[in-house]
């Protein structure tokens, strides 16, 4: 199912979300051994870096990284965006669990349509969801759209790892013991068998950087963590001269 494209690939992957939502935190914790958590908050802090204004964070599932950019300094107020009902119940509920209920608001909405006007976000970000976009450069040209000019897009993402030992412990672990994981603690197997095998799929590293400086992102780079098996990337939508408008790249 990795390989599905298009239409296909966004209802399987919606179906299979809905599905595990219940148990997705649980597994996201276990499958990273906690570590999830830390990497978005690296993302964040990145993203955020000398912005003011409201972030958004795209594909939000249950709002973790949306979190933590509404507790970064300078930003007053984060958006979640999911395609998912389940996700941003779950979501909202844990922004009350929280207290950060009046800092975070998350809405239903696509990514590849994002509900935002141009220009609206300081800076967007996305977690762990563009090897599920049924279009990736769509999702990253709307991400680009809705940042205004000086503002950042950063995405946070596995990508294949370099081949040598350490992908090969890595493919042992995520294809043989995360599928019986996801049977044990989530109850679906193919779910589980499906996301490790998704990374397969994915384009590399220096492809999605090559993907933002395609949109016309600037000081586009990117940071590997999680021993390489992790992506942070990031790129600055360029001022406007003066007299100029935004670009459309939607």
């Amino acid at each position: 199912m990795a390989e599905l494209k298009g239409p296909d690939k966004q209802r399987y992957v919606s179906e299979m979300f809905a599905r595990i939502s219940g148990r997705y935190d649980l597994m996201n914790t276990l499958m990273t051994g906690g570590l999830h958590l830390r990497w978005k908050e690296k993302t964040a802090q990145l993203t955020t870096g000398g912005l003011t204004g409201k972030a958004l964070d795209v594909a939000t599932g249950t709002g973790d990284l949306a979190f933590s950019l509404a507790r970064c300094p300078g930003i007053d107020g984060a958006v979640g965006v999911d395609l998912l009902p389940q996700m941003v119940s779950l979501a909202r509920e844990k922004g009350r669990s929280k207290d950060l209920a009046h800092k975070v608001t998350f809405v239903l909405g696509d990514a590849h349509a994002l509900p935002f006007p141009n220009d609206s976000f300081a800076c967007a970000t996305a977690g762990f969801s563009l090897r599920n976009m049924s279009n990736l450069d769509q999702a990253l040209s709307e991400m680009v759209r809705v940042v205004r000019p000086g503002g950042r897009v950063s995405t946070l993402e596995l990508t294949p790892m370099r081949p040598g030992r350490l992908s090969t412990l890595m493919r042992i672990y995520t294809q043989g013991l995360v599928p019986i994981l996801g049977r044990l603690i989530a109850r679906d197997r193919a779910a589980y068998t499906y996301l490790p095998q998704s990374v397969d799929h994915f384009i590399d590293a220096g492809t999605l950087a090559g993907r933002f400086q395609d949109l016309g992102l600037t000081g586009v780079s990117y940071r590997r963590l999680g021993f390489g098996a992790v992506t942070l990337h990031w790129g600055e939508k360029p001022k406007m001269e003066l007299g100029s408008t935004s670009p459309a790249t939607g």
